[in-house]
């Protein structure tokens, strides 16, 4: 009887969460919609990259008699080829691998040490540690003080600057501690019990389990450093230490940053224009967001968990 009465408790709390389950569901058209919506977007914004990409794949005259293309024309790849050729703009690419690799790396050891300590609310003046951290997201000295700073540390036409600027985002930082608060105590507790350090039950204990959140913050530090325009463009004045970012706006604005024969056109030996400046422009641009986009796929898995970084504390 009792086992009866269970199994029909069972059935019944089954059947509760199934109609909770279709309660909290879209009806199909809203799905539909939905679908739609976010198809309808995804081409607006597919659109642009496909049509530099084929500039950058077409020849000159099919550029001008049809700029708004979206397939190749005359099919080309010869301003891949002049790029490619051209000492600068591989150094360029350098300089920002370097920059998006070391300052990656820095970025996520302070933010992950900074984080794990700042998870311990026990720590003295931890209330004061906290608005250290988060006035500088309210208010900033401004462009001039960050200059003589970096004036005064020898960092002004360096790549080093191109590391060392921003080495922790406060906004990461109590994302990365709000994570570290959602791991349950008992384990690092049953660790230190065990004789374990600190830093030893962050090295292989905590760090382990915070994955995807090292792994969406550190994606978001890499894309802040290849897409960094502004610290190369302030404090660098040597153009062989420019990254590429730097480069391709010099490209765009003036044309003539590559510093070998100019880019109004390169013709053939029957003198028929092949590559113009818009090609090599659209080139460049496909050249310096392939890398960043190639990061995407290997961190794609970790996405579902880091997205939601610290959001429940268990």
């Amino acid at each position: 009887m009792v086992k009866g009465t269970i199994a029909q408790l069972d059935h019944d709390e089954k059947q509760l969460i199934n109609h909770q389950s279709n309660l909290d569901r879209n009806p199909w058209w809203a799905q539909t919609m939905i679908y739609m919506i976010l198809f309808i977007l995804s081409i607006i914004t597919l659109l642009p990259l496909v049509n530099v990409l084929s500039i950058s794949l077409s020849e000159a005259d099919a550029i001008y008699r049809n700029p708004m293309m979206l397939v190749p024309r005359q099919f080309t790849i010869e301003a891949y080829q002049y790029i490619f050729s051209t000492r600068i703009l591989l150094t360029s690419f350098g300089v920002s691998v370097f920059a998006t690799v070391m300052g990656t790396l820095l970025n996520l050891m302070f933010t992950i040490t900074g984080g794990y300590a700042l998870s311990k609310t026990q720590i003295p003046a931890y209330k004061y540690w906290m608005w250290f951290i988060i006035f500088p997201m309210l208010f900033s000295a401004g462009l001039i003080p960050m200059y003589i700073l970096l004036k005064n540390l020898h960092l002004i036409d360096s790549i080093w600057v191109l590391v060392f600027t921003g080495l922790v985002a406060p906004f990461y930082l109590i994302l990365m501690r709000n994570f570290f608060w959602s791991i349950p105590e008992e384990l690092e507790e049953s660790a230190r019990m065990e004789g374990a350090s600190d830093l030893r039950i962050l090295l292989h204990v905590v760090i382990p389990l915070s994955k995807p959140a090292i792994a969406t913050i550190g994606l978001f530090y890499a894309v802040g450093h290849w897409n960094d325009l502004f610290t190369g463009l302030f404090f660098i004045n040597d153009n062989t230490k420019w990254p590429l970012q730097v480069l391709l706006r010099s490209i765009i604005i003036d044309m003539n940053a590559l510093n070998t024969r100019s880019l109004g056109a390169l013709t053939n030996e029957a003198g028929r224009i092949i590559v113009a400046g818009e090609n090599i422009k659209a080139a460049t641009i496909i050249f310096s967001i392939v890398p960043i986009l190639m990061v995407y796929p290997f961190l794609q898995k970790y996405f579902v968990k880091g997205i939601l970084l610290g959001s429940v504390k268990g």
